[in-house]
């Protein structure tokens, strides 16, 4: 790399850095966030639990609630449930296209809102996951009032996440951050089994 090279990239690197201090210096307000992974590609629950196990990382407690995956085994579940820092509860029922029965649904989704929304009041849990929560709100298991008005009056400092496809705009409006996975390719498609340890 020739001298005018090297300074080239020097000075666009303090430029970079100018942009991203200033962001920083802006960025004042200390509080959780709210955040909604959607989109109808592979990783939203992966991130979800991704960032549960980097709040656990720094000592802090979580809490998660599944929704839609209950009745199936899966790895995270495996993994936290049994970790003293986690409050894990399942909606029970599985997938909706398993069970076909709305109203049986409807009720282990009230059921196991119960639990999330004595999450959403405890202090104590720095991350609150719900994951697949975008389904029991579409399908209207849940009043999406009640939500967000549990999730709007959370302590202050309680973050929580909501994965799940098809996530509405009222959703989007309510977040503070909002991240679409979008499907480009997928293994299924060319007929390649799901994998234990990657899809679940």
């Amino acid at each position: 790399m020739t001298e005018e090279k090297r300074q080239r990239h020097k000075e666009r690197m303090q430029q970079r850095k100018e942009i991203v201090d200033a962001g920083i210096a802006r960025a004042q307000e200390d509080k959780g966030v709210f955040i909604v992974l959607s989109g109808d590609g592979k990783g939203k629950s992966s991130s979800g639990f991704g960032t549960a196990l980097r709040a656990l990382g720094h000592g802090y407690k979580v809490g998660v609630v599944q929704f839609i995956k209950g009745a199936w085994e899966c790895g995270e579940r495996n993994m936290l449930e049994h970790m003293p820092d986690v409050e894990f509860h399942v909606m029970g029922t599985g997938f909706t296209w398993e069970t076909q029965d709305d109203e049986k649904d409807k009720q282990a989704a009230e059921q196991v809102w119960e639990k999330a929304k004595a999450m959403l009041q405890n202090p104590e849990l720095h991350l609150v996951l719900f994951d697949e929560m975008t389904y029991a709100l579409n399908y209207k298991w849940l009043d999406k009032n009640e939500v967000l008005e549990a999730i709007a009056n959370r302590p202050v400092q309680q973050s929580v996440i909501i994965t799940g496809r098809g996530a509405k705009k009222y959703l989007q409006d309510a977040c503070d951050t909002y991240s679409e996975i979008k499907a480009v390719k997928h293994a299924f498609q060319a007929g390649i089994k799901a994998q234990k340890g990657i899809e679940w």
